[in-house]
């Protein structure tokens, strides 16, 4: 087991980090990520991962072009059962072991999320895939992340996103954009920093779960980070 800085983690993934130019899910983006989740199982490191949908539908959409919301965020939730079955899909056809549970009731197809046995399952060296959000409209796959996170006593959340961290801006559209390297969960709630949604940042800040903001594109980046490397920005509970 190598010496990382922590034991278990939560990745979430939004659902564009798996769209190419051409379809909803790009199979190479697929198999690189899921040869890094591999990585850190090998490490020694207890994987859960929450993918987002938006890359095959987005509830709140829909429901702005005229569907009804309840209805736009339950086909938004089965779209992240999709993309959940994707990566266990490319998990096992790496030899990696790996479980879908959801907060639906779809048992045909995955299991069932049941706290103690996801908790069970990490600690028998299994991913776990936490799909279908909540399982309640009008939450996001934010939210479901960060209380995946805290259920299974996750030492860190990862928030996976194109760009190096937290920025004062979308440094894709402002060039002097500040960096954050650090900061507290109060300051992005008070600057409205659009890390996550406000339930998201507050549960975490409320249960003392530390989140790193990092580039995911950014090849073997998250073993650096798991090897004590500062890669992105991290965002803890102040004193």
């Amino acid at each position: 087991m190598t010496n990382t800085i922590c034991q278990r983690i939560l990745l979430k993934l939004s659902g564009e980090a798996l769209m190419s130019e051409a379809g909803s899910i790009d199979a190479d983006i697929l198999k690189r990520l899921a040869l890094e989740i591999i990585e850190l199982c090998g490490m020694g490191i207890q994987v859960g991962l929450v993918i987002g949908g938006g890359n095959i539908l987005r509830g709140a959409q829909k429901a702005s072009e005229g569907l009804d919301r309840v209805t736009g965020d339950q086909m938004g939730m089965l779209a992240t059962v999709i993309n959940a079955l994707a990566m266990q899909d490319a998990l096992e056809h790496l030899g990696q072991p790996v479980r879908v549970m959801s907060a639906l009731k779809i048992n045909q197809v995955c299991e069932d999320y049941i706290r103690r046995r996801a908790v069970r399952h990490l600690e028998k060296g299994r991913v776990v895939v936490f799909a279908a959000g909540t399982g309640n409209p009008f939450f996001t796959t934010d939210s479901a992340a960060s209380l995946r996170a805290i259920e299974i006593n996750a030492e860190l959340m990862i928030k996976a996103t194109k760009v190096k961290g937290v920025y004062s801006a979308d440094p894709e559209k402002v060039k002097d954009a500040i960096f954050y390297p650090r900061l507290t969960y109060d300051e992005a709630l008070d600057q409205r920093l659009n890390v996550m949604d406000t339930t998201a940042l507050v549960l975490c800040r409320d249960n003392n779960v530390p989140m790193r903001v990092m580039n995911i594109f950014e090849q073997g980046a998250i073993k650096r980070l798991m090897l004590g490397e500062e890669i992105g920005s991290l965002i803890e509970r102040g004193t």
